[in-house]
């Protein structure tokens, strides 16, 4: 399986050119804690960076420093890792484990955002597998005592 079948093609972006009370408004309006920041390349949204939450309290909020006046592009996070559409899960998660990261944004083959991969949806995936495995000890019991009761 591979992380362009998991991820979330939903993305809230915004321009690292935008202020950081817009990101905020965004955050809010659609109920998310992150952005991609996103710079425009031949028409295409290609992912810059990323900006959560954490990054508006830590860098603003926390210096006292007015929203309005602060770019985006200077508090995002710039080492960005990214996930390309065919990339394996395991082969993802290794990486994002490796850099101490939360969400990858997912791209194509010429670097356009086509979603977003985070910890909380690799944990979904995963309980979902356990919870299979889990399935298949009752079932071979159950067969057992059928089989030689």
């Amino acid at each position: 399986m591979s992380v362009g079948e998991i991820c979330n093609r939903d993305v809230i972006i915004i321009d690292k050119n935008g202020t950081v009370d817009e990101a905020a408004r965004l955050m809010r309006k659609h109920h998310v804690g992150s952005l991609v920041v996103t710079e425009q390349r031949a028409g295409v949204p290609v992912p810059v960076g990323l900006l959560t939450d954490r990054d508006i309290v830590i860098e603003v909020i926390a210096e006292d420093v007015a929203p309005g006046t602060v770019l985006v592009g200077d508090i995002m996070s710039r080492d960005l890792l990214t996930a390309l559409e065919q990339d394996g899960i395991w082969e993802t998660m290794q990486r994002m484990r490796i850099k101490g990261v939360r969400r990858v944004p997912v791209v194509n083959r010429h670097g356009g955002l086509e979603g977003l991969v985070s910890l909380d949806d690799l944990l979904e995936l995963i309980s979902e597998e356990l919870a299979q495995l889990a399935k298949l000890v009752s079932r071979e019991q159950a067969r057992e005592a059928n089989t030689r009761p």
